[in-house]
């Protein structure tokens, strides 16, 4: 499957994580069927624009929010903000905050000429 679907994926898994539900639950409050869900989050299947919407509407995530910064650059141009952005996008929200602690910590005993 594409990258993209891949990442997309990610981003509802995190987000369903991050509530601290199930599969099962998400499929329950979304409309969607748990195994269609569980496909989506590997990347196995595209899902159609209208069951993205359903599921980040029961998620309460904006879909500019699962959209964004995708597809902003080719593959052979390697952006380390952007590479940055999808590492950090697909840890979890306490994962997120310890790799920033981390990252100002060493950034207080930078030794740049």
């Amino acid at each position: 499957m594409s990258d993209l679907a891949k990442q997309i994926g990610q981003r509802i898994r995190n987000a369903r994580t991050d509530l601290g539900w199930s599969q099962e639950k998400l499929a329950e409050i979304s409309g969607c069927h748990p195994t269609y869900i569980g496909q989506l989050e590997r990347g196995e299947k595209n899902a159609t624009l209208e069951s993205i919407a359903k599921i980040a509407s029961a998620m309460h995530v904006s879909l500019s929010k699962l959209f964004e910064k995708l597809g902003e650059t080719e593959e052979n141009d390697h952006s380390i903000p952007l590479a940055c952005y999808e590492f950090l996008s697909s840890k979890t929200k306490e994962e997120q905050d310890c790799l920033f602690r981390i990252l100002l910590e060493i950034d207080q005993f930078k030794s740049i000429p």
